[in-house]
Order: structure tokens, then sequence, then C-alpha cells
């Protein structure tokens, strides 16, 4: 078994919040990946395709290429661990991911979206080349060669993005950032949008999701959730709860991820 997580070199460091590595074997079975409000580019090196599932009982299977670009979805998905045994990925930052897809990112939120759609014949190589390599590292080093030979848009980061992401993911409301930023609502709603995806409010909500999952995988005690809602600013309890479903597909009750450090990774009991 081998995993590996690193930063990326200073060029991309704006953009990409890491690079990782992965091969273990893994049962097959469902689980529930859970939205963080970000992108990820993810290439199977274990088989030749990727799948994911949705639909009220994740009924409904879809198929992609080795290599997709997995979207900052507002929802749930369900995929197949099996699926994970062996890989490559980058997860960019919160609007990271502008300079290497010409869409805007509004019209990237599928949950998973086959990068030859994207790349056109470029993509087709990306998975060769990366098992070309001899070692993990050597992946991790061509998959951040592969991303700078895909710029299309400046590699440089923007103040207004920077600040609204940091904002709002502190909790901050839509308005009052906008606000701030010195900005129309409806501007504001426009730009954020074509950086990052969802809706600020939209985001907002993920985001606050991700403390509370943070604080609850890392905690040994039984979760008080009316604390945790005055704690994360849900107006009660059942807001929470409410919240908590429509964006997981389950209540806080069932959350029991694989581990602290996959939150975001919920199995689903057969």
């Amino acid at each position: 078994m081998t995993t590996l997580f690193r930063r990326p070199g200073l060029r991309l460091a704006p953009f990409v919040a890491g690079l990782w590595y992965v091969a273990e074997p893994l049962p097959p079975g469902l689980e529930l990946a859970l939205p963080t409000g970000t992108m990820q580019l993810v290439v199977n090196l274990s088989r030749d395709g990727i799948r994911y599932y949705d639909g009220a009982e994740l009924e409904k299977e879809h198929r992609a290429g080795s290599a997709v670009l997995c979207g900052a979805s507002t929802r749930a998905v369900g995929i197949d661990p099996a699926d994970r045994a062996g890989g490559v990925g980058v997860a960019f930052h919160p609007g990271g991911a502008v300079p290497f897809f010409a869409p805007p990112a509004s019209a990237l939120v599928e949950p998973v979206i086959a990068l030859d759609s994207l790349w056109g014949t470029g993509a087709g190589v990306v998975r060769d080349r990366l098992l070309e390599q001899s070692t993990p590292h050597a992946v991790l080093d061509t998959m951040e060669t592969i991303l700078l030979e895909q710029v299309v848009n400046p590699l440089e980061a923007d103040p207004f993005l920077v600040q609204a992401v940091r904002r709002l993911d502190r909790g901050a409301s839509v308005a009052g950032v906008a606000d701030d930023l010195g900005v129309a609502t409806s501007t504001f709603h426009r730009r954020f949008r074509a950086a990052v995806g969802p809706a600020p409010k939209a985001f907002g909500r993920i985001r606050r999701l991700q403390r509370v999952l943070r604080r609850v995988s890392t905690s040994d005690d039984d979760v008080d959730w009316a604390s945790m809602a005055a704690t994360y600013g849900y107006f009660d309890q059942a807001h929470l709860i409410n919240d908590f479903r429509e964006l997981t597909g389950i209540t806080p009750g069932r959350y029991r991820p694989r581990s602290a450090g996959e939150r975001n990774h919920v199995p689903i009991a057969g």
C-alpha cells in the first residue's frame, strides 16, 4: 500500500492545494463522496474508467473515462472504493481550476466530467504518460508538468476571489462580503460562480458543513448537535440537521466517515 500527498511547486501553489497518489487495493462497494466546494482532477491508474452513482438510492450508475474532472458539486454522490485502488489526483483550491480549463467554473458543476471533453485529444495521453513513470514521486512530477502544459488562463491569483473565498469560508454573509468588496450582490454572484462554480450562498453552506465535519470527525465524544448548531451559526438543531441531510443525503446521526483523515468519504452499509 502506498499513499502520498504533497504540496505543488511555487507556480501551482496559489491554485492547487495538493497532489495525491494512491495504490491501495480496496473491496468493491459504495460510499458517499460529500461536497467540498472544490474541484479535483482524478486519473484512474488501476482500471480504464471511473464510475459514480446518483439518484435517491444511488441507483443510477454513470461511467466516464479514466481521466476526469470532479466538479464542485453541491450534492453528495456515490462512488465505488475499488475505483480508487490506484490513481493520482489534483486537489484544487476553491476557484483554483480556472487557469487550466476554458469553460467558466459555473459550467463545471457536474459530479464527474470526462477530461477529454475539456482538454480534447490531449486528455487521451494523460493516463499513458503517468503509467510510464517508474515511481510514485515521478508520477506526481509528471502530473504537475501536465497541468502547466494545459494552462489556458493566466497563472495569476485574483485578489477579489481570494478575499471572497476566505470570508465565505469563515461564515460571512454573501451580502456582507459583496459590500466589503465594493460590488453589487449580483456582480459578486456572477464573478464568484465563474471562478468557483457554486453560487456564493451554496459555497458558504458547503464550507460550513465542512467545518462541522472537521469537528465531528476528530471528536471522541458524543456529539451535542444543539451546541454544534449554535457554534457554527445555524438557527437551531433542526436547521443543522436539515442542511446536513440536504447536502450529504444522510442525517448527522448516520455520519460515519471512513477515517478522520477521509471525512468526506462515508461507507454505505450493504
